[in-house]
């Protein structure tokens, strides 16, 4: 009954008992509610899982609903969850398997043990009695079976003779019947195996229907989901690890090349800003160049005539071809005052 109504509420939601004023107060159940159970969102809930078996973990205090579990795939927020319930039903899935890990490796110690072969139990007071009385025949008819050999009755010792190993053989088994058991026990016990995947006890080549019927039971399908869980998001995670570290070794690269770029760029400006530093410093040079042969050139050109004039003065001779002491004479007379003096009053001279 507790299981059909659970199958109800889960397709058809909590509250579909409930009438129009309990539905007003009612509050509805959300998948991102703490009360949802978020392993049944994402993937599967371990508590599903081992139902009446060894390995039942009890139920889920939690909410199982298939309309949850529709909402919260169609939700635009799905993608941002899944990550983090996975992880959740990852760390739950972890304990799991390692309690699992442990049962298994107590079983292959037990398995890997060598068998002692216990020794036989003690035979009991009834059989104890049964071997005397066995005993007591089988020297009573050989003392029979001695006499008519002597007699010369020879069939009748042969039929004697079959009596005593008849005896014989129901006394060995009494005596080895314990001996048995236990060695039939030990044979049991070596062909005793273990599944590696829900940490069974199996009978090695047992019938195939068995065996059939251990792998698709609940046990076993159970940890084998929590297995493969593990390793799918294990290799996930493992994935998204290396695509990261690809992206960021990728970026480091663009970044890398971006500032070569950069320098390279810079360094053609660097050396572009040079050249024209040195035109500019070539241009400077010339120009200076062509205004100091400029100024030379003029200042060679008055220079030559006082040079000139200074090798005439040197030689006695000026340019006109007269000497130096003509030329102070005449120089002398233009600055005689009685010369000046003349030229400026313009007197007649008076004679005499």
């Amino acid at each position: 009954m507790d299981a059909q109504r659970a199958l109800l509420d889960e397709l058809m939601g909590s509250a579909r008992n409930l009438t129009e004023d309990e539905r007003r107060g009612y509050k509805e159940v959300k998948w991102d509610d703490k009360e949802v159970c978020a392993y049944y969102m994402v993937r599967f809930c371990p508590h599903d899982l081992f139902v009446n078996t060894k390995s039942d973990i009890g139920p889920c205090t939690k909410i199982h609903e298939a309309k949850l579990k529709e909402s919260f795939e169609n939700s635009p927020r799905h993608d941002s969850y899944v990550h983090k319930f996975e992880a959740e039903l990852a760390h739950y899935c972890e304990k799991l398997v390692m309690d699992l890990d442990k049962k298994v490796r107590r079983g292959r110690e037990r398995l890997a043990q060598e068998v002692e072969i216990p020794a036989p139990p003690p035979i009991s007071a009834e059989k104890s009695e049964q071997l005397s009385v066995l005993e007591e025949k089988i020297r009573n008819l050989l003392e029979q079976v001695e006499s008519l050999g002597e007699a010369g009755k020879v069939d009748e010792a042969e039929a004697l003779m079959r009596k005593v190993e008849m005896l014989n053989v129901e006394k060995t088994a009494l005596t080895q019947q314990s001996q048995q058991n236990s060695a039939l026990m030990i044979g049991q016990e070596k062909k005793m195996a273990l599944c590696e995947t829900c940490g069974s006890f199996l009978v090695a080549n047992d019938a195939a229907e068995r065996t059939q019927s251990h792998v698709t039971g609940k046990q076993h399908v159970g940890y084998g989901m929590v297995r493969d869980f593990l390793s799918e998001y294990k290799a996930a995670k493992e994935k998204a690890r290396e695509e990261e570290r690809l992206a960021r070794e990728k970026e480091a690269e663009e970044r890398k090349n971006l500032r070569e770029k950069e320098y390279e760029s810079r360094r053609r400006r660097s050396v572009s800003s040079d050249r024209d530093k040195h035109k500019d410093r070539d241009y400077d040079r010339e120009r200076d160049r062509h205004r100091g042969r400029d100024r030379a050139l003029d200042k060679n050109g008055r220079g030559s005539r006082d040079f000139e004039r200074g090798s005439d003065w040197k030689h006695g001779t000026s340019r006109n071809g007269r000497n130096r002491s003509r030329e102070r004479r005449d120089r002398s007379r233009s600055h005689s005052p009685i010369r000046h003096g003349s030229k400026r009053s313009r007197s007649p001279v008076r004679k005499y």
